[in-house]
């Protein structure tokens, strides 16, 4: 059995008011186009995955994202080039997320280089890239370097 990619990834928020705005505009940047649109839900299609957000229950409105807890660390896009990564730094910047660092290299996998930000729940987003096969390349397989 063998996966093909992942189909979806449902984030639920606490501030859905500010968070739709918020990926409307950057799932929109990112080529997705939105396939449920109504209110407490938004669901977007694109790059071979979805992506969509749902308002957290009334008990949990005055919650934020929190890393570290138990659940979701964040959520990584991958970019087809590079350049893509330089892109969507500029754009979210342009959104008024908070930037947890700027396009930088990293040792994850040959030639990883990402960006890393944060909705206004405080859910982080990476965008990343790398070229080739990454860490499936039998020079990165034998380098004994375990996933991010």
């Amino acid at each position: 059995m063998e996966i093909n990619g992942m189909a979806h990834v449902m984030l639920t928020v606490s501030d859905f008011a500010a968070c739709k705005p918020f990926y409307e505009k950057l799932l929109g940047a990112l080529g997705m186009k939105p396939v449920i649109d109504f209110d407490g839900m938004y669901y977007c299609v694109g790059g071979r995955t979805a992506l969509g957000i749902m308002r957290a229950d009334e008990k949990y409105a005055k919650e934020r994202f929190v890393q570290t807890r138990v659940g979701l660390h964040h959520v990584c896009l991958r970019a087809r080039e590079r350049k893509d990564v330089d892109e969507a730094h500029v754009f979210v910047k342009e959104l008024g997320a908070k930037i947890v660092h700027p396009p930088e290299e990293a040792v994850f996998a040959p030639g990883y280089y990402s960006v890393l930000f944060e909705d206004p729940d405080g859910i982080r987003i990476e965008v990343n890239h790398v070229p080739g096969k990454g860490l499936l390349a039998e020079d990165s397989m034998r380098s004994g370097r375990t996933p991010p």
